[in-house]
């Protein structure tokens, strides 16, 4: 299976450092968000992968070159305009055609691919979306209304929400929604296959899942050993 990696963000959300850096380089200890990913995709069994770059490409590239020293085949393409959270597969997808990984390059997760994957293969629908169960603290109290008489009053909640962790399984026919040479989020991608009817499944994830685009997430990480998170490399192991 072939994985893309997003890497074409300005990761506005850590500036001043990503004024530098691009947001995959950004480093947990010693090591570059990017690398970590690579090296999880690789102990997860895949071997090609793409990386769409834009902002600061260049520094990508040098970083990582061909992949060969993580026993990888890297390839690159490189936006000449922003082309948005998924218009980069437009630029390669006629290398598209069996079911791929697509992920963005400023996330961390103990996700077992081969669990994933399994999961996509059991429907014959086009996407799936790994998901992670998320608390958002309010800073507000929240009031439920009816008749503008007050109902329920909680003070500063935490509230539940089942949110995307940014990485998909997807079909080559998930191509057929996405326009060539024009900016294109998930989330237009997501309005369009609604819209025609199709059906999107997910996939809940319990375990690790960071956000490094988050200055919370991106300082929790520096806690975290990512190099013997090892559920990937046991679920490949007890399926062998």
């Amino acid at each position: 299976m072939k994985a893309v990696i997003q890497c074409g963000g300005m990761g506005t959300r850590l500036r001043p450092f990503t004024s530098v850096l691009p947001k995959p380089l950004m480093p947990i200890g010693a090591r570059p968000v990017l690398e970590l990913l690579l090296k999880w995709l690789r102990r997860s069994g895949i071997e090609d992968v793409y990386v769409t770059t834009g902002y600061l490409g260049h520094l990508i590239r040098s970083v990582c070159g061909d992949g060969s020293q993580w026993n990888l085949r890297i390839r690159y393409t490189q936006e000449m305009e922003p082309l948005g959270t998924i218009g980069p597969l437009s630029l390669i997808r006629d290398e598209l055609n069996e079911p791929f990984i697509v992920l963005n390059g400023d996330v961390l997760t103990d996700l077992s691919i081969s669990r994933f994957t399994a999961a996509h293969r059991l429907h014959k629908d086009s996407v799936t979306i790994a998901t992670s169960l998320r608390l958002t603290k309010m800073d507000f109290g929240v009031i439920d209304e009816v008749d503008n008489t007050v109902q329920v009053f909680r003070e500063k909640p935490a509230l539940s929400h089942l949110v995307s962790m940014g990485i998909y399984c997807m079909n080559p026919d998930v191509l057929d929604f996405i326009p060539s040479g024009i900016p294109f989020g998930f989330d237009d991608l997501m309005l369009q296959m609604l819209q025609a009817g199709r059906v999107v499944h997910v996939y809940k994830h319990e375990g690790l899942w960071l956000d490094i685009g988050r200055v919370e997430d991106f300082q929790n990480a520096q806690t975290v050993s990512w190099e013997e998170r090892s559920a990937s490399i046991e679920v490949a192991a007890a399926a062998a």
